[in-house]
């Protein structure tokens, strides 16, 4: 029998396994950097996200362990009748609990926290190269709408 899963706001504490999350796949090792101490950037972001109310990192853990993660952010936009949307980013899952349903336990959270924030719509990317992950989304009833494009800044 799989633990009850909770969610809660990230704190400070919880930085270093979130990175570690972050590092723990084929792309994820390319553009992280998991060591200690870590890089100073990764601080500076945690205070930046957990100080502006509309972006929340948010875990989800079982007892007292971390397992997995994602940053939620509202947008408020003109289109749409000045509707709100959510964005979800950085989703990870610890490597002992992959498969088990976790990712699956934080999307709908997620879900249910763009609902409780009035949005009309709930968006995220995925790498292309990440197959498995897009196909998870789509079992959890998202679907590739639109055409998405990036620009890398140095």
């Amino acid at each position: 029998m799989v633990k009850e899963i909770k969610f809660r706001i990230a704190i400070e504490q919880d930085l270093d396994k979130i990175v570690e999350m972050l590092a723990d796949d084929e792309l994820g090792r390319k553009r992280e950097r998991y060591e200690q101490p870590l890089p100073e950037g990764y601080t500076k972001a945690f205070q930046a996200i957990t100080s502006d109310p509309n972006n929340e990192l948010i875990v989800a853990y079982q007892d007292k362990e971390v397992i997995g993660v994602l940053q939620i952010t509202f947008t408020p936009y003109i289109t749409h009748q000045g509707g709100w949307r959510a964005t979800i980013e950085g989703v990870r899952t610890t490597s002992s609990v992959r498969g088990k349903g976790v990712g699956s336990e934080l999307i709908k959270w997620a879900i249910q926290r763009a609902n409780e924030r009035s949005c009309h719509l709930i968006q995220l990317t995925t790498d292309k190269l990440r197959v498995d992950a897009l196909r998870f989304y789509e079992r959890l009833g998202f679907k590739a709408t639109h055409e998405g494009l990036k620009m890398k800044l140095e």
